[in-house]
């Protein structure tokens, strides 16, 4: 199992504390030729029983041929029939008298509902049984071996199983292993680390986790978040929240975001630790998809009937598959849970776009809590506790890197005198974790004492701690240069080149590879076989992620982006190469890369002016990239800065002009200002082009249409007003010319602008504009009914409000009506799309009565509203049990004005339970 741990079954040891010979197949079945190795039982399950398995400790360990990772361990998480599944072991059928102990390799599938009432599992021979005479069994001395689907062990086999002529045997699921604390906690004491339970039907999707006992190549992998080195601390109330809404049945989604370091994944970690201890609601699942997994195989995730918990990481650039999760939720049968955490760096803009990319998007993110996750060691008092902490925790792990096994790291760190630690970035977590590493390698590069005897600090160094350890890693990189034969030819500084290039744009495959190589001018140059050792060199360093890329990235990602921002800062012309040869994906990874590595304060913003200058240069390949990178990076200043530059600048072409603002997302608050410089720039060129040629008048006034939004967004409301009402004024002309072609427009331009005028408290004039917009969508509904029906509902609705401030309430409640009318029918043939908006309009309707004293008829509207989001509800928590609970407020209050108090205290009693859970998950909502 890793270490000197060996599982076996419970049946073919003595108890705890048995002493037990351990041997290798291959071994001499002669005793005088045998070899075998002393074992203790060091935790064993009941014989015969559920948890048939035991764990044996190997003593001699001298000649004992160790894994060189912890095996990781998986359990089923759908009922789906033929799971692929193979096993060793050493059988009675496989012996000969006299020979060495031989194997057998047996290929099989698992049907996971056979055994299901007894907790075990069945495996299904896929090749004929042997035939075997007399009594006994072919498969004895079978037992203990371990089955594996793929990579994940979830199963030690047990016994032949009854009546099947020998085709199948029982064998112990992990999972039922995993119920015992004790097995958990000898597991995690000997092989260093404490495994979950993956998914097995899934491993695919799954990126390669940290092997906990494997050698590290370097130091700075210890810092990595799924090694979890350091000992989590702190974040006990928010861990309690994300553990109390992972219990709730159904799908869920949950964005936890801060800057780089803050402790984002770590905290998964830690949760998807938590879970991995419960008993009470099954053993659940932790996935964490690989970048390159695919919205058709993560939709796959629907069939999952044990509570599943998915973590995104870097989820700001994985929009895509957040939409797949989603539509997998959506087929998912919610009797388990199904929850997703999404980490990123920023929320807003990116997150305000996936909420809404599809109806069910839509549906189930909204009200999906995003939590700002503040600094780890705000209290600068227990600053010097924590560092304490990391460094007594990095020294017992560092004698496991490579080259570092004879240092004495444990007297290292008791003589570490504690630095400073007042200033705020120490407040970081991956901060203090990385500068107690530091100090930690360069104090032991030199004396822990004086002369005199007294204590040594750590080395003063003028660089940041980032630069520390990279010069620390650089040790790594040479070593590992010189084993391959390329320092000598290429030299370092070209290889650490190479390596910024690899991490500024990646590569999805060897050749894509070659092709940066060959976009760098010191290898280009060079025979195919040497940039390929450069491809090899920098996968050795740090292997792939994910199946077919050719290498990963250095962790933690500070440490990444520090050493691309050097080399872009002494070279910002890399850069420029590889963009020629990026594709869009690449493109993209470029500009996000960059701008974090901009983000250094080191750099002086000198990075940020080469960002900008890049992207202004070629804003044509790439704009959709600056666009998009800009509302989700935590660094947008550059990439804001060469929008808006390209937006004032006279010399850019109106083409490029349409096709920025066309990229631009209808709705963002970091690119707000931008959009009305942007929108500006457009509308005032084509109002140049229309005072000459009228053909550029409906153009103009789509422009300005989208400036009074623009506008508005801003709180500019008298300018946004200006806008729409020239929008309008454009539009009644032309739809008099051509009312096929424009009245839809025209109606369009009405309802904003009574929306504008509203805002601005001028409801009389809202009104008018409104009900000409309300006469317009009615004429073009008479026509085309399913095009123009939504645009009439929505109208009418915001009829409702203007009828209401003008203190028409009969006439405003009539138009409810209809509205609630119009969404009924909707709600027929497009549920997902208008279910939710029947819910609003029917408690809107009920608050309306209410006011008019109609308290039987506002009771009726609200019991259907009551109604339909509980369905909502079951199907989708998150994005509707915050609207159950407005409603079941608003039922109290019609059944209390009908004078039916005990009902009603029944209804608040709800919203009160559940409002009281909403707040324990997200206080501030």
């Amino acid at each position: 199992m890793g270490g000197r741990t060996v599982v076996t079954s419970a049946h073919v040891v003595g108890g705890l504390g048995a002493r037990v010979e351990v041997f290798h197949p291959g071994a001499s079945a002669d005793p005088p030729g045998k070899t075998p190795l002393g074992g203790t039982v060091v935790w064993c399950g009941t014989p015969g029983g559920r948890g048939d398995a035991a764990l044996v400790l190997v003593d001699d360990d001298t000649r004992w041929r160790a894994p060189v990772a912890p095996v990781r361990w998986g359990r089923l998480i759908t009922d789906g029939p033929g799971t692929a599944c193979e096993t060793w072991g050493v059988p009675n059928a496989a012996q000969r008298e006299g020979r060495k102990v031989e194997a057998v390799q047996l290929r099989g599938e698992v049907n996971p509902g056979t055994g299901f009432a007894g907790n075990q599992h069945v495996f299904d021979l896929l090749q004929n049984p042997p035939v075997w005479p007399g009594d006994g069994s072919p498969w004895g001395g079978l037992s203990g071996a371990g089955v594996f689907g793929d990579r994940l062990l979830f199963g030690v086999v047990a016994s032949d199983r009854a009546f099947s002529g020998h085709g199948q045997f029982n064998f112990i699921p992990a999972y039922v292993l995993f119920h015992d604390p004790g097995f958990r906690a000898v597991l995690a004491e000997q092989t260093g680390w404490e495994p979950g339970l993956e998914a097995v039907e899934f491993q695919s999707l799954a990126g390669t986790a940290p092997a906990g006992g494997k050698a590290l190549r370097s130091p700075a992998a210890l810092l990595e978040a799924g090694r979890q080195t350091v000992p989590f601390r702190g974040r006990a109330q928010l861990l309690e929240r994300l553990v109390t809404w992972c219990e709730q049945d159904g799908f869920g989604a949950w964005l936890l975001h801060g800057p780089g370091g803050q402790g984002k994944t770590r905290l998964a970690h830690e949760l998807g630790h938590q879970l991995g201890q419960q008993t009470d609601s099954g053993r659940w699942a932790v996935l964490w998809p690989h970048a390159d997994a695919t919205g058709e195989a993560l939709r796959e995730l629907r069939h999952a009937l044990k509570p599943l918990l998915v973590v995104l990481d870097y989820a700001e650039n994985r929009t895509h598959q957040i939409t797949a999760l989603v539509e997998a939720a959506a087929e998912h049968s919610g009797n388990t849970p199904f929850k997703l955490l999404l980490l990123a760096r920023t929320g807003g803009d990116w997150w305000t776009r996936a909420k809404s990319a599809t109806g069910l998007a839509d549906e189930y993110l909204d009200g999906a809590p995003a939590h700002l996750l503040e600094p780890l060691e705000s209290d600068r008092s227990d600053r010097a506790r924590a560092y304490r902490g990391a460094a007594q925790a990095l020294a017992e792990t560092l004698p496991r890197v490579n080259g570092c096994a004879d240092t004495n790291w444990q007297a290292a760190a008791d003589a570490l005198t504690v630095p400073a630690l007042g200033q705020e970035g120490y407040g970081n977590a991956l901060t203090l974790h990385m500068t107690a590493l530091a100090d930690l390698l360069d104090t032991a590069a030199r004396p822990t004492t004086s002369e005199t005897g007294t204590p040594l600090g750590p080395a003063t160094v003028d660089q940041g701690v980032e630069d520390r350890l990279l010069g620390h890693e650089r040790r790594y990189w040479e070593q590992t240069a010189t084993a391959q034969g390329l320092s000598s030819v290429l030299g370092l500084p070209v290889l650490e080149t190479a390596l910024a290039a690899a991490h500024l744009v990646g590569a999805g495959g060897d050749e894509q590879a070659d092709r940066i190589w060959c976009a760098l001018p010191a290898l280009a140059d060079q025979p195919r076989t040497r940039r390929d050792g450069v491809t090899t060199w920098i996968g050795t360093l740090y292997p792939p992620t994910a199946a077919g890329r050719p290498w990963g990235g250095l962790q933690p990602d500070r440490l990444a982006e520090r050493h691309l921002g050097r080399v872009l800062d002494n070279s910002p012309a890399l850069a420029e190469r590889l963009r020629k040869e990026a594709d869009e994906t690449q493109s993209a990874h470029l500009l996000d890369l960059y701008a974090r590595a901009a983000s250094h304060p080191v750099f002086e913003q000198r990075l940020d002016t080469a960002l900008t200058s890049l992207c202004v240069r070629h804003q044509r390949q790439l704009a959709a990239q600056t666009v998009t990178t800009a509302t989700r990076t935590d660094h947008p200043a550059p990439l804001i800065a060469a929008l808006d530059t390209l937006s004032t600048d006279p010399t850019t072409q109106l083409d490029d002009l349409t096709a920025l603002h066309d990229r631009l997302p209808h709705s963002s608050e970091r690119l707000a200002h931008t959009a009305v410089r942007l929108t500006q720039a457009v509308t005032s060129r084509y109002r140049q082009l229309a005072d000459s040629d009228p053909s550029h008048l409906p153009r103009l006034a789509a422009y300005l249409n989208n400036l009074s939004v623009r506008l508005g967004d801003l709180g500019r409301r008298e300018e946004g007003l200006s806008a729409i009402r020239e929008a309008a004024k454009i539009r009644r002309v032309l739809a008099d010319a051509s009312p096929d072609s424009f009245l839809p427009d025209l109606a369009s331009s009405l309802n904003n602008l009574s929306v504008q005028l509203g805002d601005l408290g001028r409801h009389e004039e809202g009104l008018s504009a409104v009900l000409e917009a309300v006469e317009i969508w009615r004429g073009l509904v008479d026509v085309r009914p399913d095009a123009h029906l939504p645009d009439l509902a929505m109208s009418l609705s915001n009829l409702a409000a203007r009828l209401g401030h003008v203190g028409k309430y009969e006439e405003g409640l009539e138009a409810s009506h209809e509205a609630i009318r119009h969404y009924r029918r909707l709600a027929d043939s497009s549920p997902d799309t208008y279910v939710p908006h029947l819910a609003t309009s029917l408690n809107n309707l009920s608050v309306q009565l209410g006011d008019l004293g109609r308290h039987e008829e506002g009771l009726s509207a609200v019991h259907e509203a009551v109604e339909i989001r509980r369905v909502l509800a079951e199907s989708s928590p998150d994005a509707h049990v915050p609207d159950l609970a407005m409603s079941l407020n608003n039922l109290a209050v019609r059944l209390s004005d009908l004078g039916r108090d005990e009902e009603g205290l029944s209804a608040i009693h709800e919203a009160v339970q559940i409002r009281r859970r909403l707040s324990a998950v997200s206080p501030d909502a």
